[in-house]
């Protein structure tokens, strides 16, 4: 028999399956709880309105348009949409600074792609996106810890980077609400990496895939915003920033975008000619119908659920966790994270939880580059109600006070 292995390329053996997607066939185990997957409530999906958009499509001249092969860089109504969106928090951009791409995950395959030699640092948080360190992966980086308070040197990156063959490339994070944790990095921490990006000159991709979904608290401008008001226009920036349409109006139509000076653009389109041509031309215009007549209002009320369940979670934890454990406190986005005592394995923990309390979570080992802190979880609310977040983490406090007992 032929020996696959042998003749894969080397980049093949980066590649992992993902816990989370796997995790997600739980969901269809209806006497799971699950807080595993990072995914929004279809039952909040604006449906009616996608179906108004198809028909209208399909009973206008637009159809064939719509149907045919188009323009790599994405659907110029929808990229003038997103300029028009983005302006309001401070990027200012022309349409052709805007990539679309088939979700934001392709983003990351791109960026990756485009910017990673093997052997060269990618600088990450700590924890930071599983589907990011998926994307990059292929393109056999090495990985350093993004510091956020300035407590490294440019110099200590570059020696770091220099032992391992290659040069630092790009700070990749999440800077709101991110996935795993819930953070948000504050303004100063931002000004900080900017300065951190200028001394190493590196680019920063900066992942807002939950931008819209902050439920309190004050917002603070992207760091793509801060980079434009400091240089004075998009096109001297560093920054790249990507967005998507997963967390608002529906990701089974796979429809992000991209944000760059267009040296970055150029490049992206060229990608994209030589991966899929172009991301779905039916699915941009249908995005666009929708987002152009009643975005705002969809995000408001998936602010005004997911808000809840979040605070429910919260009010959850508090009740019925461990005095040892810990967690985040999430101004928006989907998730809380959660710090267990030393020497506690969340694998394992998740193992019991679904045998016994039937209660699933991620294991928060994943979401780091070296695969430590493996006492940690990652916990979504965004697709369980109020009452079945109280039972879940009822049961899982239970659980997990039981197993910190039982190792004293």
């Amino acid at each position: 028999m032929l020996d696959w292995e042998q003749i894969f390329a080397t980049r093949s053996s980066r590649m992992r399956a993902s816990e989370i997607r796997e995790l997600l066939k739980l969901l269809d185990q209806p006497d799971i709880i699950s807080f595993a997957g990072g995914i929004p409530d279809p039952a909040l999906f604006p449906d009616v309105a996608f179906k108004e958009a198809y028909s209208d499509i399909f009973s206008s001249a637009q159809v064939g348009a719509a149907l045919q092969y188009s323009v790599s860089e994405g659907y110029k109504p929808l990229r003038e949409w997103i300029a028009r969106d983005v302006a309001k928090i401070g990027i200012d951009c022309t349409p052709d600074n805007v990539f679309i791409t088939s979700g934001s995950q392709q983003a990351l395959d791109y960026l990756g792609k485009l910017f990673l030699s093997p052997n060269d640092t990618a600088l990450v948080t700590w924890p930071t996106y599983l589907g990011a360190l998926s994307a990059f992966n292929a393109y056999e980086p090495n990985y350093d810890q993004l510091s956020l308070n300035g407590n490294r040197t440019p110099e200590a990156y570059r020696d770091t980077a220099a032992k391992t063959g290659g040069a630092v490339k790009f700070a990749y994070l999440s800077a709101d609400f991110s996935n795993p944790t819930g953070e948000t990095i504050d303004l100063a921490a931002r000004e900080r990496l900017l300065a951190l990006a200028d001394e190493l000159d590196i680019a920063i991709l900066e992942d807002a895939a939950y931008q819209h979904l902050r439920y309190d608290g004050e917002a603070i401008p992207p760091i793509m915003a801060l980079d434009i008001a400091r240089r004075g226009g998009i096109e001297n920036t560093r920054t790249i920033y990507s967005g998507s349409f997963s967390k608002t109006l529906a990701p089974g139509l796979r429809v992000g975008f991209v944000v760059a000076a267009m040296p970055v653009i150029r490049k992206l389109v060229l990608m994209k000619q030589a991966a899929d041509l172009h991301s779905s031309t039916i699915n941009q215009i249908a995005i666009e119908h929708v987002a152009s007549r009643g975005f705002d209002a969809q995000v408001a009320k998936i602010r005004s659920v997911y808000s809840k369940r979040r605070d429910a979670m919260l009010v959850a934890l508090d009740k019925y966790m461990p005095k040892n454990a810990t967690w985040t406190r999430p101004e928006g986005g989907m998730f809380v994270w959660v710090t267990l005592p030393e020497g506690m394995d969340g694998a394992e923990l998740l193992a019991k939880s679904i045998a016994t309390e039937k209660v699933a979570f991620v294991p928060g080992r994943a979401f780091y580059a070296d695969g430590s802190n493996a006492n940690t979880l990652r916990m979504s609310f965004s697709c369980a109600d109020e009452a079945m977040i109280d039972e879940g983490i009822k049961r899982l406090g239970r659980l997990i006070s039981n197993a910190i007992r039982a190792a004293a």
